[in-house]
């Protein structure tokens, strides 16, 4: 259940945006908006204003805009989608993947103002055991400082680990518990089969900084753009072979919505982020039926000074619904083999 109400609230909130984004840029350069409608299918609630008619639909799944005039062969006015300049219609079709990438500034912002920074403290010091490795087994502690390893001393996590790494047959911990009380312990560390390097399941503490409003939106920002810099890497790398086409459906996504909803609010907005802006660099790409094919249509017409004749416009769909058709169904075969349904 509780995948499916995130779901909903997930992929509502992303096709919200972004409609809201064409709706606002519509109404400010003139365009008439006969609807905006929150979900799809049968309304359970309207309501009129001005000439826009504002609706609640039964399926909460995003929304949708009707801007007068983005069929070309309807009765166009002054207002229509059609009839206005390049540069206006442009600037409507380009407004909704722009939201994509404010809307995960927002949700960053939100989760750094509420959680603050998380850096790794250099401190000798245990925060964490990993259950069935030899420091639980062996009875340490969170909270152990950690004086010598095997009679080294060591000042800092670092030595600690780079200490820990070389040990073979056994290893001797020299620690200062929470209590503040002395106390020695050996065990026998496991070897890493693919590194060679000692482990016994430490984790350093984790130190949480609180940061302001204008801190939180700087950081939030970078980030926006560094997870986007590295989805266009990713994307660059497949299309040219030199990565694989790993990529996740509809049932892919779902699932893991519902594994990010299970460990709190913070982890789902952080991933609301991430899809957010997947939905705003996937939406540019210069596919017909995308804003990207949009928005190259459009700088065809500048470039001939006309329009796309109706039956160009309309090959141009065929080929952008056999291209994303082609990647659904791609992505939802990749979907059933990660559920082993294949």
């Amino acid at each position: 259940m509780i995948t499916v109400i995130a779901t909903i609230f997930v992929f509502g909130l992303l096709v919200l945006v972004h409609e809201l984004g064409h709706f606002f840029t519509a109404k400010l350069t003139g365009m008439r908006v006969s609807e905006f409608a929150i979900g799809f299918g049968p309304k359970l609630l309207w309501k009129k204003s001005g000439e826009t008619e504002y609706s609640v639909r039964a399926i909460p799944l995003g929304g949708f805009n009707k801007i007068d005039g983005m069929d070309p062969e309807e009765e166009q006015d002054e207002r229509g989608f059609s009839r206005k300049p390049v540069w206006a219609r442009a600037l409507v079709i380009a407004a909704g993947s722009v939201m994509n990438f404010v809307l995960p500034v927002l949700l960053f912002t939100i989760v750094f103002l509420a959680n603050g920074i998380e850096t790794v403290s250099d401190k000798p010091m245990i925060g964490a055991l990993i259950p069935g490795k030899p420091a639980i087994q062996s009875g340490l502690s969170v909270g152990d400082k950690i004086v010598k390893v095997n009679g080294a001393p060591v000042g800092n996590w670092r030595e600690v680990v780079e200490t820990i790494r070389v040990a073979k047959d056994s290893l001797t911990l020299e620690l200062v518990t929470a209590a503040g009380k002395p106390r020695t312990v050996t065990m026998i560390p496991e070897i890493d089969s693919k590194s060679g390097r000692a482990l016994i399941g430490i984790v350093p503490v984790i130190d949480k900084q609180k940061l302001g409003f204008g801190e939180s939106v700087s950081r939030a920002v970078s980030q926006t753009f560094a997870i986007a810099g590295k989805m266009l890497t990713g994307l660059g790398q497949m299309f040219t072979g030199k990565a694989e086409a790993d990529i996740a459906g509809p049932i892919g996504v779902m699932k893991l919505t519902g594994e990010m909803a299970q460990l709190g609010i913070v982890p789902l907005l952080q991933f609301a982020g991430f899809l957010s802006i997947n939905l705003g660099l996937i939406n540019l790409l210069p596919v017909p039926l995308l804003d990207g094919g949009h928005l190259i249509t459009l700088l065809l017409e500048a470039i001939r000074r006309k329009p796309l004749s109706a039956k160009q416009i309309h090959y141009t769909q065929m080929v952008g619904i056999a291209l994303l058709g082609t990647l659904m169904l791609f992505a939802t075969f990749k979907d059933l083999i990660r559920l082993n349904l294949f």
